[in-house]
């Protein structure tokens, strides 16, 4: 009797702990529980982290993300306003707000994968097909230093009005009023890349090429023109310094010439004999030479000065 007393509290505790075991649950970080009851949801979504209790074996509970997550989507091809065929390959982050309308609405994240596959690449197509294709490839802040570009048909065309960035926000604008009734909240939409269809891709790179080209022959000619401006303005700064200091020269010259003449003529006027004497002698030397024959009259100074120094 005492044997049974024992098992049937082993079996009782037993109970009790598995009842408890499956009473009790711990909500991660991250995550967020909904819990049902036969299938059907009991109360509101669980969205805090921590210890929690529910019915034991009658009460299941469903773990969803509550962080951030992102889609991706498979590259279309896609034709603009303008008829130009492109690829494009989209992304965006999303997450669950609201975890017992998902739940009831889409059941799983693969799930909802495939809805924001609909939801997100028809508003894309959607709008892309409304815009030329200069709005898609050129971003919102996109200010050129020409102000042309070249599309792939090789026709210029304007800067965009709105740029990939403001079209990327229509699409998240238009898709986030549909996700809502799905239980999910739409935060960003954003075109990862942006390419060509092989038909036109090698068009568009000798486009751009000329393109590269035409703005270098600018760059270059502006180039040669501000190097012509400087070396202007470089000889006419040398011309201003060598006539400058040539005026300055001039003066300096003058200048002495001025005080020589001065000089001299105070000399002269000490000393007229000699230096009228002089200046015979030095004109003498300039017409004598070793085959000259020197005839002098008995009046001249020549001869009256040679006469003196005999007499002495």
């Amino acid at each position: 009797m005492k044997k049974i007393i024992q098992i049937l509290l082993l079996v009782i505790i037993a109970g009790l702990a598995v009842t408890v075991w499956d009473g009790f649950y711990i909500l991660k970080e991250g995550r967020q529980a909904v819990v049902t009851q036969f299938g059907a949801p009991v109360g509101k979504p669980i969205t805090e982290a921590g210890l929690k209790f529910k019915t034991p074996f009658i009460q299941k509970i469903q773990l969803f993300e509550k962080k951030v997550l992102i889609w991706d989507g498979d590259p279309n091809q896609i034709p603009t306003n303008d008829k130009t065929f492109i690829y494009l390959d989209t992304t965006a982050r999303w997450r669950i707000s609201d975890a017992l309308r998902f739940m009831q609405a889409v059941g799983s994240e693969t799930r909802a994968q495939s809805l924001l596959d609909d939801i997100i690449d028809g508003t894309v197509r959607d709008l892309v097909n409304k815009n030329n294709l200069i709005e898609i490839i050129r971003s919102s802040d996109w200010s050129p230093e020409f102000m042309v570009s070249i599309s792939a048909s090789g026709e210029l065309v304007h800067p965009p009005e709105l740029g990939r960035d403001k079209i990327s926000d229509q699409v998240l604008e238009v898709a986030s009023k549909v996700t809502p009734q799905y239980g999910i909240e739409l935060l960003e939409v954003m075109f990862k890349r942006v390419n060509y269809i092989d038909s036109v891709r090698l068009k568009v790179y000798d486009r751009m090429i000329s393109e590269r080209k035409r703005i270098a022959a600018e760059k270059r000619s502006l180039g040669e023109g501000r190097k012509a401006e400087i070396l202007g303005r470089l000889e006419r700064e040398l011309k201003e310094i060598t006539s400058g200091a040539e005026k300055e020269a001039v003066t300096i010259k003058g200048e002495a010439d001025a005080e020589a003449t001065r000089i001299y003529g105070e000399t002269y006027s000490k000393y007229p004999e000699f230096y009228a004497f002089q200046k015979s002698l030095e004109s003498y030397r300039d017409i004598i030479t070793d085959n000259t024959s020197l005839i002098l009259s008995s009046d001249s100074d020549l001869f009256q000065y040679l006469e003196t120094i005999t007499g002495e």
